[in-house]
């Protein structure tokens, strides 16, 4: 369901800015790269689709302000990324107090991996990664940006190789390879090459 963010965002820019539009050659690249996660993941994980209807509502609705945010962001050129970054976290946390509040998260004893793991996602997955993200808006554009969401299941597919020594199938190569096609078809770069070579 997060691999509909980059069909939302293309969706959203397309009525809310006039510089980038939902062409048909996005339209398809984003279509294929959805294909692509579908094959990468394995039908498995589609068939709890409908099984649990709010939480995959909620899901889409997320994945749906994933589009408006990254529009929204393109409002902030001209500041440094790492400042937009730090104001939508400072944001983020004065919203979400109230709920730790309720959770009590001070009251549990984490390890030293978790704590570990806490810093990594706090500083490299989340404040480096808005910073770069912001950074990528303003370059590139809020449709483009969103399809490094594409980029995901083939960085988990990497990391579990790498580090969980999980076994390359068949399947994770196909998917791999729609991915980066859907990308390539996205960016009107296989066009590009196919006519050059006509």
């Amino acid at each position: 369901l997060n691999s509909t963010s980059p069909l939302f965002t293309a969706v959203i820019a397309h009525y809310l800015t006039t510089d980038d539009k939902l062409t048909s050659n996005r339209l398809l690249g984003i279509v294929i790269g959805m294909f692509g996660v579908s094959i990468l993941i394995g039908p498995d994980a589609l068939r709890g689709l409908g099984s649990q209807v709010i939480a995959q509502l909620a899901m889409l609705g997320a994945t749906c302000s994933y589009g408006f945010a990254a529009v929204y962001g393109r409002q902030f050129k001209g500041t440094p990324p790492a400042v937009s970054a730090a104001g939508m976290l400072a944001g983020a946390t004065i919203l979400t107090l109230p709920l730790a509040a309720l959770e009590q998260p001070w009251t549990l004893s984490p390890s030293l991996q978790s704590l570990g793991a806490i810093l990594g996602l706090s500083f490299l997955s989340t404040a480096l990664a808005f910073i770069i993200w912001f950074q990528l808006i303003f370059r590139a554009g809020a449709s483009n940006t969103s399809m490094v969401t594409f980029l995901i299941p083939i960085t988990a597919l990497t990391l579990g190789i790498l580090f969980l020594h999980e076994e390359i199938v068949a399947t994770s190569i196909i998917g791999l390879m729609t991915i980066l096609g859907g990308l390539a078809v996205a960016q009107n770069r296989w066009f590009k090459r196919f006519l050059s070579i006509k």
